[in-house]
């Protein structure tokens, strides 16, 4: 049993081995619909060790075998011990995993060959997450390099929530350097301490950009603590980030702020929002209104500044996508109210693409809508979600269950808005999306594509 799987991959050999090389491979190819996290990446494809976390506190240890690296052309993990955290998974027997790189022209072959006791039915879903991730992330640094684009050192605050991770894994493994701004003692050199409320003087020097993720989860019962909350992580921690970039001498060119569509308000009806669109109504409206403000000391002082006014991303790791999908497998899932809301969603590698392309495009700068072209209605997008989890979705929820959950503001601006957003500066200067529709967006992350 086991697998082989192939695919032709339009990049030449080197570019693509280099990228398996570099750190946050392994974390841009692990499916996150399956339940493993990546605890440790191997250091060296010729001898190192790569370590998964498994639910129950148990490891996945995947060694590299020296005999059988061929630089450039074949790397060979096999199932390995660690502790007795990593004896359990072992009784599913040997696994052996060979990766092959092949010349094709002007593109290469990469074969992924498994010898295991687990049926391949049940691995495919695996290797064409991965292959597709390979795909579109070469695709996306093509893209940057054909603009001009080298590599960059960019610090980035929020590294270790669900977009920093990914966003993380995806620029180091681009060949570019993060520098994570963390709120402890650093214990790596790619780690920088910030606080914060007083950040250092010297915390930007030596650095080309910043991506500015930090911000409490809006997800909750909007209570007076959770409102001051949200405000206080944002609004005046970025005033002083961008204080600091713009005082830096040796500091960021360019600025990338996350910002949230709420600005939009929390009901527009059915009129297309784009960038130009007004600011609406409502607690989280005024929030990102002041939000995207407090980047102005870099916008004075001369840096680009691009806010990114993320919508509803799809992640099965995390967000909303997380908490629906095993409603949703169980068949208990259907649409919100008369399901009539628009809802404007982004796929997560879709939204790391326009972190990335910010970083590069001098012609993006102020608010981006960072949406699918398509938004849709509540009832569609359960709909999509049902059918691609094969599950009927036949139960509507009543409004009063949000409002339980979340209370009657939360429910309002959160469970029940209606927002019809579209990417109008990112189809202005022809962004692809990888998804570009929220069936394709569900597909991928959930492993059903």
């Amino acid at each position: 049993m086991g697998i082989d799987y192939d695919s032709v991959i339009d990049h030449p050999l080197r570019e693509v081995w280099d990228w398996h090389t570099r750190p946050g491979a392994m974390r841009r190819l692990v499916p996150p619909f399956q339940p493993m996290t990546v605890l440790a990446e191997a250091e060296s494809l010729a001898d190192g060790v790569a370590v998964l976390g498994l639910p129950g506190g148990l490891r996945w240890v995947a060694r590299h075998v020296p005999s059988e690296y061929v630089d450039g052309h074949r790397f060979v993990d096999e199932l390995s011990s660690q502790g007795p955290t990593s004896w359990p998974p072992r009784i599913v027997g040997g696994w052996r995993h060979t990766h092959t790189f092949t010349e094709q022209g002007t593109g290469t072959l990469i074969n992924d060959r498994v010898e295991a006791v687990v049926p391949g039915a049940l691995l495919r879903p695996m290797f064409a997450y991965r292959h597709r991730q390979l795909i579109d992330d070469l695709a996306a640094h093509r893209r940057a390099a054909e603009a001009g684009a080298g590599p960059l050192v960019i610090a980035m605050t929020g590294a270790s929530g669900l977009v920093g991770s990914a966003l993380s894994a995806f620029l180091t493994t681009g060949g570019h350097r993060v520098i994570r701004l963390v709120r402890h003692d650093p214990t790596h050199e790619d780690e920088r301490r910030w606080d914060p409320q007083a950040p250092a003087a010297d915390l930007l020097a030596g650095v080309d950009a910043v991506v500015h993720l930090a911000g409490e989860s809006i997800a909750g019962r909007f209570t007076d603590s959770h409102r001051k909350a949200i405000r206080d992580s944002r609004i005046e921690p970025t005033r002083l980030l961008a204080t600091a970039a713009a005082n830096t001498p040796d500091g960021p060119k360019t600025f990338v702020s996350a910002s949230a569509i709420g600005y939009y308000g929390f009901d527009r009806g059915d009129v297309q929002l784009t960038e130009d669109g007004s600011r609406g109504e409502g607690f989280l409206a005024d929030v990102v209104t002041d939000w995207e403000a407090a980047t102005t000391p870099a916008s004075d002082a001369g840096l680009r500044v691009v806010l990114v006014r993320t919508g509803i991303v799809q992640a099965a790791a995390g967000g909303t996508l997380r908490l629906l999908r095993p409603l949703f497998a169980a068949g208990l899932g259907g649409r919100v109210g008369d399901g009539r809301q628009w809802l404007s969603w982004i796929a997560l590698d879709d939204l790391l693409d326009i972190y990335h392309r910010a970083l590069y495009d001098d012609r993006l700068s102020g608010p981006v809508n960072a949406v699918g072209p398509e938004p849709v209605r509540n009832a569609e997008y359960t709909k999509e979600l049902a059918r691609v989890l094969h599950r009927p979705a036949l139960l509507p929820v009543p409004s009063l269950g949000p409002r339980v959950l979340l209370g009657e503001q939360g429910a309002r601006e959160l469970a029940e808005a209606s927002q019809r957003v579209v990417p109008a500066k990112l189809l202005a200067v022809g962004h692809p999306f990888r998804s570009e529709d929220v069936a394709d967006a569900l597909a991928h992350q959930l492993g059903k594509e």
